[in-house]
């Protein structure tokens, strides 16, 4: 397996959206979907605001693509690893406003092989 995650799992960052505001993202929470919404996905809660505007997302990774991603990268699935896949994620949406209209938003496979590129990429850089 590959080697673990930095201690600190960025529950705070900034991401700059194409009107050029710069969102202060917070993580909230991570959990089950199943226990709050009876969906077999790991749902990841964030607060963003900017300015007087404040605005939530949760971002949902199914786990049978997480199961599927985890073999596939060689990569336990951990908490940190949902938490940095949903933070590469949402800091995306808002660089690109994409899908920024819904408050739960559940990623594909595609989008999930996006984000944990994303990680990579940082990873190899660190």
């Amino acid at each position: 397996m590959s080697a673990p995650f930095p201690k600190f799992e960025n529950r705070y960052f900034e991401a700059a959206d194409p009107f050029g505001r710069v969102w202060q993202v917070e993580f909230r929470w991570q959990q089950t979907g199943i226990s709050i919404r009876h969906a077999d996905t790991v749902d990841v809660k964030y607060s963003l605001v900017h300015g007087g505007e404040a605005i939530e997302k949760v971002i949902a990774l199914p786990h049978p693509l997480l199961l599927e991603l985890s073999k596939k990268a060689n990569r336990s699935l951990t908490d940190a690893w949902c938490l940095r896949l949903a933070n590469a994620h949402l800091k995306q949406m808002i660089e690109t406003w994409e899908d920024m209209d819904k408050v739960l938003v559940t990623l594909t496979a595609t989008e999930l092989d996006r984000a944990n590129a994303e990680i990579s990429k940082q990873l190899e850089a660190a």
